[in-house]
């Protein structure tokens, strides 16, 4: 059966052990057709010759769906326990030990996330919103984000600041120390230098950076909070927002232990790191649910 651009396909080299969508198709040198890879559920992009892709059917790809809701679901139970354990300390602190009644009203850290994939992005912003984490979505090409993440920063002024898209590492094209064996770390570090250019303070912006692959290091030393992925893994698509969501609500008297923040991803400290990062949630009161009309 033929392949076309949007199909579901896996690689026969690599045993079926991936999704992708088909991006694009062309005809490299020696007239070797060329199928452009998004990863479904891993930001990962890659190519591969087209006689090695393998068209998955309708019935595989539901299946592994209904494997990988699953494993959301236990991540996303797993953070709403933290929320809740979150939630009653505030409510200890706000009520002085609960001694006194006064509702509290509390303002999470806003994010602005700029994204790569238009498809990942709707997928991203549907979690944040089962979360509560207010949000602005951004879709943008890895190339131009350096040049448009200081006027979106102006725009919207978030608290954290996601920088995300397709990454990979390529052997050919160099070592894994050297930035230009990526597909896409250079200009992800490019746009965190930017952004780091309005906001120097690591806690007055916290960002995340990388996807796929990307070069750890230097995601960290050009300003990023997070980054991935330290041991050149691939991250789950959603991963960044587990991340941020922490940061959200997380109280900004409080500091957020490295692990803590990565222990209910989908990744793990493989894929994902980063250094000690204060929250950006804030509790106030009193709380009034509205208003008497005048």
């Amino acid at each position: 059966m033929e392949v076309k651009v949007g199909d579901i396909v896996s690689r026969k080299s690599y045993k079926g052990d991936l999704l992708f969508r088909v991006i694009d198709l062309k005809v490299e040198h020696g007239n070797q057709k060329v199928a452009i890879l998004y990863g479904e559920d891993v930001r990962l992009m890659a190519d591969a010759p087209y006689q090695d892709l393998l068209l998955v059917n309708e019935d595989e790809h539901e299946e592994r769906q209904r494997v990988e809701n699953e494993i959301l679901e236990h991540s996303f139970r797993l953070f709403r326990q933290d929320y809740q354990l979150i939630r009653n300390k505030n409510e200890y602190n706000a009520t002085g030990g609960y001694k006194n009644t006064q509702d509290f009203f509390q303002m999470p850290g806003r994010v602005l996330h700029i994204d790569g994939d238009p498809v990942y992005l709707k997928k991203c912003l549907a979690l944040y919103e089962k979360l509560g984490v207010p949000v602005y979505g951004v879709h943008s090409n890895e190339k131009e984000m350096p040049e448009k993440v200081g006027e979106l920063i102006d725009r919207f002024r978030p608290d954290i600041l996601v920088i995300t898209g397709h990454d990979a590492y390529s052997k050919s094209k160099g070592k894994m120390s050297e930035l230009k064996a990526y597909r896409h770390s250079m200009h992800f570090a490019q746009t965190v230098r930017q952004a780091r250019k309005k906001v120097p303070h690591l806690d007055q912006l916290v960002i995340f950076a990388g996807a796929c692959q990307s070069h750890f290091e230097s995601l960290i030393r050009a300003g990023a909070n997070f980054a991935s992925s330290p041991s050149r893994v691939n991250i789950h698509a959603l991963d960044p927002v587990y991340i941020v969501a922490k940061i959200s609500f997380t109280p900004f008297v409080e500091r957020v232990d490295v692990w803590d923040i990565l222990r209910n991803t989908l990744t793990g400290e493989k894929g994902l790191g980063g250094i000690e990062t204060k929250g950006l949630l804030r509790t106030g009161m009193p709380y009034r649910s509205n208003y008497d009309q005048t």
